[in-house]
């Protein structure tokens, strides 16, 4: 069975409703990044901050999965499939795709203040202060802070380095580390790339463009991959 390795941005999940960090302004949701998504944020003014991961939590939670989310995971029915995503929501979950790696962790999971390996489902949509971990420390929402280091990085290079078919989906290929991960992936290995503005990237190979938004653009390559069938 051929490995397929699909990476996912910010754009499959802002078709679902969610708006996601860009860093053209520095803000999400109107909130300047450096005061609610860094490790320094939290020790300032952590109701801030938790009240914040709340507010996408419970986003995330009413958002529904898109066209291109269950595409993808329509193609574990003939592949095995990873999808590694930068996104904290748990749309691709929702869909049906079983292998999921989150980067940057999920929202739907709280984790020790002083222990980031330990983590806990949450129950509903709201995580309040004084909600501790078997440690005593605060719970704060699973997600990677603006520096932080990203834990999962290396697993999900390796993973990329097992690729038949590699996908990228809604990712404009600026973020770091997780924009490098395509350099991870064999040089012959056919890339796919979906989004409406995909960059210039002359120093990738063999790179499929199509330049559509995400519900479009994934379920046309779908079809092709589990019928053959052009798009």
């Amino acid at each position: 069975m051929k490995k397929i390795v699909v990476l996912t941005g910010a754009g499959i999940s802002a078709e679902s409703g969610l708006k996601t960090f860009r860093d053209s302004d520095g803000l999400w949701e109107g909130y300047d990044v450096q005061k609610v998504a860094t490790p320094e944020a939290w020790q300032e003014n952590p109701q801030l901050v938790q009240d914040f991961y709340n507010m996408r939590r419970r986003d995330a939670l009413a958002a529904k999965p898109n066209a291109a989310h269950y595409a993808l995971a329509e193609l574990e029915n003939q592949y095995d499939v990873t999808i590694i995503t930068q996104n904290i929501d748990d749309l691709h979950e929702r869909a049906g795709s079983v292998n999921v790696m989150h980067l940057h962790g999920v929202i739907t999971r709280s984790q020790s203040s002083i222990n980031p390996l330990l983590t806990y489902p949450i129950a509903g949509w709201e995580l309040k202060m004084g909600e501790v971990c078997e440690l005593g420390s605060q719970l704060r929402a699973h997600v990677v802070w603006f520096g932080e280091d990203v834990p999962m990085i290396i697993p999900a290079a390796r993973i990329c380095q097992q690729a038949d078919i590699f996908i990228l989906v809604g990712s404009s290929l600026a973020v770091y580390p997780a924009a490098g991960l395509v350099n991870y992936v064999h040089y012959d290995v056919p890339k796919y790339i979906i989004d409406p503005k995909i960059p210039e990237i002359n120093r990738i190979k063999n790179i499929i463009r199509i330049e559509e938004k995400a519900s479009d653009g994934v379920p046309k390559l779908v079809k092709e991959l589990l019928t053959g069938d052009p798009y």
